[in-house]
């Protein structure tokens, strides 16, 4: 069986010349669930339950401005599916925000989540604003207000609802809605702190959520990269070392998407963002990089680059030749205007829904592996999961065992060595007991390795693409958990 399924047919499709005439977002993930349903023998009505988004909130308030003046703010939630409970997913802060967006979002969380045996339903929410446009002291007024409201309406608590940083949010939001509950709510709650996970550490955080959506990104290709037979079917060779990559966004997820990679042995030759493209064929020095665009806001100005590209065609560096494209912003990046044009032999999706229905089409038909969204960039979700589970059980991961899996080690060393062994040349790190970082990045690589695994064998099995594969362990997965549990009480 084919590793990947030939385009879908097109004999009745009309020509799309513009990002206009692709499908919404919410459009493209329901395109995706009815090409993956297809190859299940579900049930047509648990499929439509599965498919559907349970419960919608939309609420307005007003907030006091710093100049005095009365605005009101508008904010969503949509908890999509109950299957399994409490549900996830991110807060954005954006302009764009709107109900079909978090609907949109919520589903492809529930099918995320299900994919890498995350035990959540899947959920999304947002306010309708620019987080730039705001002083720090109006935003906590938003987002304090917001919880409230969620709260009141029950979209919020450790096991009913439980949101996460996205896009134009980070850990601060979610330390003043972890405060806002705890206060007003959670005073006899001893799980109050699970309300809410990509907090600070000192807020019951946990070490390595901030960079496991784009360190899941990194493992998962590298793990894809790893299967020989898979490389074989699709001309790759095999291995990480030495790829080419461009990452297209430099927030949160590129940036650690392209620091991993760095780390792994690749090579980052390009970077996009929406004002300014970078490359270097040499490859580019990411830590150094990030820091003049934090401090510039910009890429351009960088030294040491062979070429520039200013805002006005920023995105053409996508369609430069490179072994992995990892496109880490919004939605529909690629599409069918460039889709054509996109050299890339992997595309390793790091954002939400990045490629449309339609350029997918097009790159598979081009030989292009498209590694899904949904599989590629649950690191997050699972590290929030790990977050969450440390807020459960009032324990740093690593802090029962880590000094006696320190003295086990040099124990065992010093038994060699009394055997009359030569151990000088074991480092001192390897008998380190675990930290919770380690054990976070173990988990995630595992969870990450995992998803892989089960996508590449039903693609195979079924000769579909890895994404309607992605999606076919979801639906059975989460079919599977409705014909144990039942439907109705």
């Amino acid at each position: 069986m084919p590793f990947e399924n030939p385009p879908l047919p097109v004999s009745n499709k009309k020509p799309l010349d513009s990002i206009e005439e692709e499908p919404r977002f919410l459009d493209m993930v329901k395109m995706n669930f009815d090409n993956a349903s297809k190859h299940t023998d579900m049930d047509a009505g648990l499929l439509e339950q599965i498919v559907t988004c349970n419960s919608v909130l939309r609420v307005s308030f007003p907030i006091r401005r710093d100049d005095g003046t009365i605005e009101v703010i508008r904010g969503y939630r949509a908890q999509h599916s109950h299957h399994c409970t409490p549900t996830k997913g991110g807060i954005r802060y954006a302009e764009a925000v709107d109900l079909q967006e978090v609907e949109a979002l919520a589903s492809l969380m529930t099918f995320k989540c299900a994919v890498v045996d995350v035990p959540f339903g899947g959920a999304k929410g947002g306010i309708s604003i620019d987080p730039k446009k705001y002083s720090v002291h109006e935003l906590e007024k938003i987002t304090r207000r917001y919880a409230v409201e969620l709260k009141k309406h029950g979209f919020l608590g450790p096991a009913v609802d439980v949101p996460a940083p996205d896009v134009g949010t980070g850990a601060r939001e979610m330390a003043w809605i972890k405060d806002t509950y705890l206060h007003l709510y959670g005073m006899e709650d001893p799980f109050a702190e699970g309300c809410v996970t990509g907090k600070p550490k000192g807020h019951g955080g946990i070490d390595g959520r901030t960079e496991a959506t784009g360190l899941g990104v990194a493992y998962a290709t590298r793990h894809f990269l790893t299967k020989e037979d898979v490389c074989r079917k699709h001309n790759i060779v095999p291995g990480v070392a030495g790829k080419t990559v461009i990452v297209q966004g430099f927030g949160n997820v590129g940036y650690y998407a392209a620091k991993f990679f760095q780390e792994f042995g690749a090579k980052v030759v390009g970077i996009v963002e929406y004002n300014g493209s970078v490359y270097n064929s040499s490859g580019l020095d990411v830590e150094a990089l990030k820091k003049h665009h934090l401090e510039n806001h910009s890429l351009l100005g960088f030294p040491g680059v062979e070429r520039e590209v200013d805002a006005a065609s920023a995105a053409s560096l996508m369609e430069e030749e490179c072994d992995i494209l990892v496109p880490a912003a919004l939605e529909r990046a690629i599409n069918v205007t460039n889709a054509g044009r996109i050299k890339a032999k992997i595309i390793a999706e790091g954002a939400n829904g990045p490629t449309t229905p339609r350029a997918e089409e097009t790159l598979i038909a081009n030989g292009t592996v498209v590694l899904p969204d949904m599989l590629m960039n649950a690191g997050g979700v699972s590290a929030s999961y790990f977050e969450w589970l440390k807020n459960l059980q009032h324990v740093r991961f690593g802090r029962l065992n880590r000094r006696w899996e320190e003295s086990t080690k040099r124990g065992f060393l010093e038994g060699l060595q009394a055997a009359g062994v030569d151990v000088s040349h074991v480092k001192h790190e390897m008998t380190d007991g675990a930290s919770e970082k380690d054990i976070v990045y173990s988990g995630l690589e595992d969870t990450m390795c995992t998803g892989v695994d089960e996508t590449l064998a039903t693609a195979q099995a079924k000769g579909v693409s890895y994404r309607v594969a992605a999606f076919i362990n979801s639906l059975t997965k989460i079919g599977q958990n409705y014909n144990v549990a039942g439907l109705t009480i």
